[in-house]
């Protein structure tokens, strides 16, 4: 998938860096991550606390959120 596919699929402000790791991880769209916790998505190199605030923002406007 292009990284402008990529970018698409998550919420704006999520640095390209994030999204990199988050596709390498195997999570390609939003709703994926409701089944991943912070601690995993924390542990990808690349993603740091903006990228998971936002990411958890994005999920809570949807009703969802990340693993317990």
């Amino acid at each position: 998938m292009p990284i402008k596919e990529k970018e698409a699929a998550f919420p704006k402000g999520v640095a390209k860096p994030a999204i990199r790791a988050l596709a390498s991880a195997g999570y390609t769209q939003l709703d994926q991550l409701a089944n991943a916790s912070e601690k995993e998505l924390k542990s990808l190199h690349g993603m740091g606390a903006k990228a998971l605030e936002t990411l958890r923002t994005a999920l809570k406007a949807k009703g969802k959120k990340f693993r317990a």
